[in-house]
């Protein structure tokens, strides 16, 4: 395999929500992704509304890129937890620091997405939004180790309930 260069441009931008990102309690959590304008009209979200949820493509701009481990290392690095690859973690310390994110959609208001739920902060690039669809989601019995369920546990909590 030889590497590739891909050019990605952002699509939309996070506006509001949090200003830096946390390991839990986005519940609650509304933000607005505003697509570009100066390359898209309100025609790219026309009957977005009939959707209740987006799934959210994003890249995590704030992560230093030398904070990035390829290899293994312990989820939150708590000891308790196995050492798992860098495939076996969906957290902002990824190779090409690129996120994907389910958020409930509140309101379409032209190019202004009103979301709730997004873990991405403000300011975040979005490289690209695509409505859920039921039968996108996965078939057959889903499995995991009990550790992410433990580690996530407050991931959805609101604030106030931590």
């Amino acid at each position: 395999m030889t590497d590739q260069l891909v050019h990605v441009v952002p699509v939309a931008h996070v506006v509001g929500g949090r200003v830096e990102p946390t390991d839990d309690h986005w519940g609650g959590m509304r933000s607005v992704i505003r697509v570009d304008g100066d390359r898209f009209t309100p025609e790219a979200t026309k009957n977005l509304d009939a959707f209740s949820h987006l799934e959210v493509v994003f890249h995590f701009h704030l992560t230093d890129p030398d904070d990035v481990n390829p290899g293994a290392r312990r989820p939150r690095d708590n000891p308790a937890w196995p050492e798992v690859g860098t495939f076996g973690h969906r957290n902002m310390r990824r190779v090409n620091r690129i996120g994907v994110s389910r958020c409930r959609l509140v309101e379409v208001d032209g190019l202004d997405l009103h979301v709730e739920e997004l873990d991405a902060v403000d300011g975040t690039p979005v490289l690209d939004i695509k409505p859920w669809f039921r039968e996108m989601g996965p078939r057959g019995e889903v499995r995991q180790p009990a550790w992410p369920g433990e580690m996530l546990v407050a991931y959805f909590a609101r604030p106030s309930e931590g």
